[in-house]
């Protein structure tokens, strides 16, 4: 997926070089480049994003469980 990411920046900075002002460089490299690379690399990481997630969780869950395991009986 981040190869044809990196594509799609490659070319979309060379349309931008060729635009016949900076500031419309800058604003096609922006909406044409950036702009959608990164909402399908967002879009794409929501899986990823999700089970980080939940891992998370259900390590703060855990903790507290495992917390000191002294006894609480003293030793006869």
């Amino acid at each position: 997926m981040y190869i044809v990411a990196i594509g799609w920046l490659y070319v979309t900075l060379l349309v931008a070089a060729n635009e016949p002002s900076v500031v419309a460089g800058i604003i096609s490299f922006f909406f044409y480049g950036l702009l959608p690379c990164g909402l399908l690399l967002w879009i794409s990481g929501s899986k990823v994003r999700r089970q980080r997630r939940r891992y998370r969780e259900l390590l703060a869950n855990q903790r507290p469980d495992e917390g000191d395991r002294t006894d609480t009986q003293p030793d006869q």
